[in-house]
């Protein structure tokens, strides 16, 4: 039944929410003068979340939140230099090599051959793009898709893109709340694959139970459970 296996890409095809934990440590040093170090995290991650709908996802909107989190907390009191600083982590982050994640490339591999392949991202389109580039996993895939939400009505219109129905489309990521629900409430199926960290938002506090649910320890088994279907 499987015709098209869609893949997430951050954390699922290579390393990046440790980046951004990296980046929030090195912000809350900076900014401890202001406020306790536990107390900036919550506060940066807050702005995240109010700014979703203006920014979206990625490293642009988290450096904006940054700044406008250091303002807020400072009274608007930091120096000038901060700005540079906040800037600096976040050019960082841009800059960071692209890890993929061990058994990623041989799974691409085996599988390019009988189904169509896409990579179902959601983020900064320029960042996301750069990031697949620098990986060189791109030839494996039919179609790349950067959504700027991945909830149910962003995946129907990428499955009817690609002229297939919600039975013969498979989902796989490390986000539950993205990656899995969504798809499974269409009538496709998923592959759960965790990764380490997690960031909190895309966090669930309840079991998945549904007959199109599967999950892996790591992506090397999906062969044998793709198989299985």
């Amino acid at each position: 039944m499987i015709k098209v296996i869609a893949f997430d890409a951050d954390d699922t095809l290579w390393v990046n929410e440790p980046f951004f934990r990296e980046a929030e440590e090195e912000f809350a040093r900076l900014m401890e003068a202001f406020m306790p170090r536990h107390s900036v995290i919550k506060e940066v991650y807050q702005t995240e979340i109010d700014n979703l709908g203006r920014y979206g996802y990625g490293i642009k909107g988290f450096i904006l939140s940054m700044i406008q989190t250091a303002l807020r907390i400072s009274d608007h009191k930091i120096p000038v230099t901060f700005i540079d600083k906040i800037l600096e982590i976040g050019y960082d982050m841009m800059e960071k090599p692209v890890e993929i994640l061990p058994g990623v490339e041989e799974v691409l591999a085996e599988l390019q051959d009988d189904y169509r392949l896409v990579m179902a991202t959601k983020g900064d389109l320029v960042d996301q793009e750069k990031k697949l580039k620098k990986s060189g996993l791109d030839h494996y895939f039919h179609h790349i898709e950067i959504m700027s939400e991945k909830k149910e009505a962003d995946f129907a219109k990428l499955i009817r893109h690609l002229d297939v129905v919600p039975e013969e489309f498979l989902m796989m990521g490390n986000s539950l709340k993205s990656d899995v629900l969504p798809v499974l409430e269409l009538g496709g199926h998923a592959i759960h694959i965790p990764f380490h960290t997690t960031w909190e938002h895309e966090m669930i506090q309840h079991e998945v139970e549904h007959d199109n649910f599967y999950q892996a320890e790591h992506i090397a088994q999906v062969v044998e459970m793709i198989k299985g279907m």
